[in-house]
């Protein structure tokens, strides 16, 4: 059972194919795993034991009479809370959704759902995913399964926890300012965020809209890059319903050449010093990408230091209106602490004038870093300057960030564990293309975790309760 629930997604669709694994019984091993590690980690907010196992029966007698559903067929995965699900709880963290039972499924979820996964529980997310930690007033705070006393991140903290605990191998996020780099880095997997205007947001918390719209993407999160891989072009694409996805072709990573590529590398955005291990970790992974035969130079780009800056005054430009206004629409009356402090911190909102100087700094900052690109097809850098802080410390860390500023630019990153910090936590670093270039950071780094290893087990003790 341990080498199922380490087992790759990639793998586990071969096990099952070739009938050497049912998926009633991996699904079974999933459902026991977490209810193995979810007092302890609180990761998973709903289970869908039942419903899973029928489907998994259903998948396997399908198979036995030479149907098959598609590309994870049988396969089980979760999903964060944070996108609609037919017949399933979703409350996006919001109090106003604690019982809302959505009548489908959001488009990324019914796309996964339609290649033959087996959806098996939903993971826990902040209110509205408005935060860099998970905690809500339903059902409270989710643990890193490194050391249940530190943040897992946020806010796809659920779902990160989950994978890297072996509850789940495969989970959807979504990302407005590293909320799926964030936990996949604190909590040692791999994670997407792909370029805005990728991933319909359709059925999602946080619907599409708003100035900043081009910030938030959905993603996969998984234990290995070949997974993502395998899953990001299933859930890309239009769905006709959000107005600012694009039809554009997603390429192979299989056919890059290695020796065709420039990278960029800086362990320092100038703002916040990162720890030697993380910066370590940046020189190990240019050398491992230098080993394909790309070319890799020290470089980084001027405007990732004013990125910090700017980014709180586009949070803070509608003096919390966007918030209010999601909150009214679901009905939310009681709010939690963290997005009430997001409020009452937002001041006063912006007027015309200033909420039109923001958005034109923003695109001075893209136009910038576009220069930048000019010379490079990808840049690694940290996720963040420390691995996982204390659940005390953890609403502090955001600023001074390192993801936010590709959020802004919109291109796709990709997070990959490279090494483990002093206290045994997981470090990571993040691969940035440019836009609709996935193939790109996708394949860099697949070279990495070749070179490096990638995910590892979290020690069985941290269960214990």
């Amino acid at each position: 059972m341990d080498n199922l629930l380490s087992a790759s997604v990639t793998e586990l669709v071969e096990l099952i194919r070739s009938r050497r694994l049912s998926s009633v019984e991996l699904v079974t091993a999933n459902i026991e795993r977490i209810k193995a590690v979810n007092l302890a980690l609180n990761a998973v907010v709903q289970l869908c034991e039942e419903r899973a196992l029928a489907e998994a029966a259903q998948c396997d007698a399908e198979l036995a009479g030479g149907q098959h559903r598609g590309a994870l067929h049988g396969v089980p995965f979760t999903l964060k809370d944070s996108h609609d699900t037919e017949g399933i709880i979703t409350t996006g963290g919001t109090t106003g959704r604690s019982e809302f039972v959505p009548d489908a499924d959001s488009p990324p979820t019914k796309r996964l759902r339609d290649e033959g996964a087996i959806l098996i529980g939903k993971t826990n997310t902040p209110e509205l995913t408005f935060a860099g930690i998970t905690d809500n007033l339903i059902y409270g705070r989710t643990n890193n399964p490194y050391d249940v006393s530190r943040t897992p991140g946020g806010s796809s903290g659920g779902a990160a926890s989950i994978v890297a605990a072996g509850g789940s191998p495969l989970d959807l996020g979504s990302d407005t300012g590293g909320s799926i780099r964030g936990p996949a880095n604190y909590c040692g997997i791999a994670g997407l965020k792909p370029t805005s205007g990728r991933v319909p947001r359709t059925g999602h918390i946080v619907p599409p809209g708003g100035y900043r719209d081009a910030f938030t993407t959905i993603g996969p999160l998984a234990r290995r890059v070949d997974d993502l891989i395998l899953t990001f072009p299933l859930i890309a694409g239009p769905d006709w319903r959000d107005p600012y996805i694009v039809d554009m072709p997603v390429r192979d990573p299989d056919l890059l050449e290695f020796s065709e590529l420039r990278v960029a590398t800086y362990d320092d955005n100038g703002v916040l010093t990162p720890t030697p291990e993380v910066r370590a970790a940046i020189k190990t992974a240019g050398e491992a990408i230098a080993q394909t035969g790309a070319g890799v130079t020290e470089n980084r780009p001027g405007a990732v230091t004013r990125a910090s800056e700017l980014l709180d005054r586009t949070r803070t430009a509608d003096g919390g209106a966007y918030a209010r206004v999601l909150l009214e629409r679901y009905g939310t009356t009681r709010i939690s602490p963290t997005l009430q402090s997001r409020i009452d911190g937002s001041g006063g909102a912006l007027d015309a004038d200033g909420l039109a100087g923001v958005q034109d700094e923003i695109d001075l900052l893209r136009s910038e870093m576009l220069a930048f690109m000019d010379d490079y097809d990808a840049i690694v850098c940290p996720v963040s300057g420390f691995p996982a802080p204390l659940h005390e410390d953890a609403e502090s860390t955001t600023r001074g960030g390192y993801t936010h500023v590709y959020n802004m630019t919109g291109w796709p990153a990709v997070v990959v564990r490279v090494g483990t910090s002093p206290e045994g936590l997981p470090i990571g670093v993040q691969v940035v293309a440019r836009a609709w270039r996935e193939d790109v950071a996708l394949g860099l780094a697949g070279a990495i975790e070749v070179a490096t290893g990638g995910w590892q087990a979290p020690a069985l003790q941290v269960y214990e309760s």
